[in-house]
């Protein structure tokens, strides 16, 4: 999340008609009942309302994963990496803190942590995670691993990379992405001169040693930075990069949004619908401020059974501006994801 004004996952839903009440039916008592509840219309706006979900919603920065066994893990930013857990993708649990002790290395920085990503790569969950003095980019990305992702697994790898205050970057809100190539890249940033790449080795977890350039994707060259928290998948044979734009945690006076970006190379350029270059202020929106949904943004997206899913926090205005959970699907058949 962000959180640092400096000073100075597959094919969507069929929409084919089916042939019969009988065949409509059987299809939808096939689907998971978080997708059928993503199908019921909730709003006229041109930005869907989030899915149904229950119990502990509270969270900001969201980024969830789905075990072989089928169980939703999901870590975000709340009291430090607060966990939350769920069966169905509807109904989620709280549990405890992702680590049961905090790692030394982080008071240099902060007493508590922000952002996680939390990912699966060759038999251990990843988690890539922010520890930033609030309002200054002194901040480092740190990284820890767990063979089961549970809280109180998690074993710390210490920092991965870091800015200062003589730096023209933010090193948090980190995000890892695996190429189809085998190459592992890290993005991270927030305001400042915007969003940042760097290689990672798979062997480490941290920069590749054979290639230590740091590459710009997204940025705000005039008016407000406010460009953070950055996405990346590959879809259809292109690169799109998420991210949040404007105001968070601001509560009802919020102003963040989701936009996104294309590139046929993972180091960009990304561009947007319109052709606007992300490092020139471009992105197409995905979701924004819409009825009492204010502020959407710290997404995730993940690839689940049914689809790829946006998933987010948003400030409640029914509920004065609590941040909760939202999930959507996407759907990709435009060559651009939009959120149902």
């Amino acid at each position: 999340m962000s959180r640092t004004t400096p000073l100075s996952r597959t094919t969507p839903l069929s929409r084919t008609a089916p042939k019969s009440r009988t065949t409509l039916k059987r299809s939808l008592l096939a689907l998971p009942a978080a997708a059928l509840l993503a199908l019921v219309p909730t709003t006229a706006s041109a930005y869907p309302n989030p899915g149904t979900v229950t119990g502990a919603t509270t969270i900001h920065d969201p980024s969830m994963v789905r075990t072989s066994g089928g169980r939703y893990l999901l870590y975000g930013t709340g009291g430090g990496l607060s966990y939350r857990t769920s069966t169905d993708r509807i109904a989620f649990s709280s549990g405890a803190d992702a680590f049961s002790t905090k790692p030394g290395w982080w008071a240099s920085y902060n007493t508590e942590a922000w952002a996680p990503d939390i990912s699966y790569h060759g038999g251990k969950y990843l988690m890539y995670y922010a520890v930033s003095k609030f309002g200054y980019n002194t901040s480092a990305i740190g990284l820890a691993g767990s063979t089961t992702g549970l809280p109180g697994s998690w074993t710390d790898y210490g920092i991965v990379y870091t800015s200062t205050t003589s730096s023209d970057y933010n090193a948090i809100d980190p995000n890892l992405f695996v190429d189809d190539d085998g190459k592992w890249w890290l993005s991270f940033g927030s305001w400042w001169t915007g969003i940042k790449m760097i290689r990672i080795d798979p062997a480490t977890g941290k920069q590749y040693a054979g290639n230590t350039t740091r590459y710009s994707l997204a940025s705000r060259p005039t008016g407000t930075k406010a460009v953070e928290a950055p996405f990346i998948v590959k879809r259809n044979g292109y690169y799109y990069l998420f991210a949040s734009y404007d105001t968070c945690c601001a509560g009802t006076s919020s102003t963040y949004k989701v936009k996104v970006g294309r590139a046929t190379s993972i180091t960009g350029p990304y561009y947007d619908k319109n052709g606007v270059a992300m490092m020139n202020n471009g992105g197409t929106l995905v979701l924004e401020s819409h009825g009492s949904i204010i502020g959407p943004g710290g997404q995730s997206i993940m690839k689940d059974s049914d689809g790829d899913l946006i998933v987010y926090h948003y400030y409640d205005g029914n509920d004065n501006g609590t941040p909760k959970l939202g999930i959507n699907l996407l759907n990709w058949s435009s060559g651009w994801p939009v959120a149902y």
